[in-house]
């Protein structure tokens, strides 16, 4: 299926990842390292000795579906090997039973799709099937009066079904991961034609060429989950090096550092989705003395173009923004507002070399939060703030000031969140717009928790 272009591309993809450090730690799926044979034993013995034995009970009928349910959820949360607690998991699985009309038709439908498939037909048969039931059921869901917003997304559907037939046969169906299809579009490799069931038959083939042409090119033993590594390998170092290759001393403005980002991975088309304004903001937050000279030159700070480029970040992402900032007086740095899922963002810009520590501002925060929350809430409907604290590295003694600022004021959540996660963020939104939601089935989950929120807490959400 690949022609000789796409296999020396693809080649030199898996030689990156072999030739990379090894790692021994077994570490959730979605980190930036390289993994392999710990987290492959790691997984088969969940597999084996939790997921089939609970698998095979549902499915004869020892257990009902919420109990079931529940306890996939547990294990997930206790072994977070495979990203199932993502909005295409657990999310997606629980939405299902709720919009579902009649608990018995919908525990036969759910039975019926994610038993193993015994060929590729029968595979793209059962997916198109459980598509078109997610998809009468959603739509019985709006017909009774119910928000669209609450319906699980068909779109959903080949990751779901592929996490249980890989609990049953791992050694022959891959999991239709987010990321993997992402990087094979990247790689241009494969790109989906849009039909479910003929897409996975397509995703599974080229992962069966690939171990093939990678065993023979490398003289090493590539089976799924080493595909797979690849491919998250691939996606993590990607977006590892735009945050940390070092950069040519810079003689322009911001704007001409911006269109060094696109220029510098020449002989090659650009492969990310992330704007030049969007792929900076890891340098800046970093107080890079580079930035801060080309800023001067632009007639502006560098903080001041933090600001002002994550106020685009959010803009991009779909809130409605406003950004206030340095000048203003004791104010927060923006806002962005998510009228339709009735939450609010304020937020904070930090610039640091080094780690951020919440505790020298504590008390000026609680201030403009306060203010600007009844403000916020005087004239909208929202349900809840959450306020968010964007820098480059947070000391880890946050808990104190968390609390603090969470019992003195209107806000539902504090969250610390490392610049990378926005660009991820960015990133997740331009390559799937209309599967990508502001609301609890999408970004609202990541503010839903007081603490750190790194790029890996968006990748696992999405993935």
């Amino acid at each position: 299926m690949l022609n000789e272009q796409q296999k020396q591309r693809a080649v030199e993809v898996a030689r990156e990842y072999l030739a990379a450090p090894e790692q021994t730690e077994v570490k959730p799926s979605t980190e930036v390292i390289k993994r392999s044979v710990p987290l492959d034993k790691q997984r088969v013995n969940v597999i084996e000795e939790q997921l089939k034995p609970l698998l095979n009970k549902y499915l004869e009928g020892s257990i009902k579906l919420e109990e079931f349910k529940s306890q996939i959820d547990g294990i997930n949360k206790r072994n977070s090997y495979w990203g199932f607690r993502g909005i295409k998991g657990q999310m997606f699985f629980n939405l299902v039973v709720k919009v579902a009309p009649g608990a018995e038709e919908c525990d036969k439908e759910l039975k019926a799709a994610i038993n193993v498939p015994g060929n590729e037909k029968i595979a793209s048969s059962q997916i198109e099937a459980f598509a078109g039931y997610v998809k009468r059921i959603g739509q019985g869901w709006v017909t009774a009066g119910n928000d669209k917003r609450g319906c699980p997304k068909i779109s959903s559907v080949p990751f779901f079904l592929s996490y249980f037939w890989q609990v049953q046969d791992y050694k022959t169906w891959p999991v239709y991961y987010t990321n993997s299809v992402q990087m094979m579009n990247d790689l241009n490799l494969w790109t989906e034609a849009g039909e479910l069931g003929a897409d996975y038959i397509m995703f599974k083939q080229i992962h069966e060429e690939l171990a093939k042409l990678f065993m023979k090119e490398t003289g090493r033993s590539f089976d799924l989950y080493t595909i797979e590594h690849v491919f998250w390998y691939k996606g993590g170092s990607q977006f590892k090096e735009k945050l940390t290759d070092k950069k040519p001393e810079i003689k322009g403005s911001v704007s001409e550092e911006i269109e060094l980002e696109v220029s510098e991975r020449a002989g090659r088309l650009p492969e990310s989705f992330v704007p030049p304004i969007i792929s900076i903001l890891p340098r800046m937050a970093r107080n890079d003395r580079e930035l801060i000279e080309a800023a001067e030159r632009s007639g502006t700070t560098l903080d001041r173009a933090f600001e002002k480029f994550i106020d685009a970040a959010f803009t991009i992402l779909g809130y409605q923004t406003k950004h206030l900032g340095q000048g203003k007086g004791r104010v927060p740095d923006g806002v962005a507002i998510a009228n339709d899922e009735t939450y609010a963002i304020i937020w904070d810009a930090k610039i640091r070399a080094d780690n951020y520590n919440m505790g020298t501002d504590d008390r000026i925060i609680r201030e403009y939060i306060s203010s600007q929350s009844r403000e916020l809430k005087r004239k909208q409907h929202l349900r809840n703030i959450y306020y968010l604290i964007i820098s480059s590295k947070f000391a880890d003694d946050f808990d104190a000031s968390i609390r603090s600022i969470k019992m003195e004021t209107d806000v539902s959540e504090v969250v610390l969140v490392e610049v990378e996660a926005i660009v991820e963020m960015v990133d997740a939104k331009l390559r799937s717009p209309l599967d990508v939601t502001l609301g609890s089935d999408g970004f609202q989950q990541l503010f839903a928790a007081s603490g750190l929120l790194t790029a890996e807490n968006v990748r696992e959400l999405l993935i």
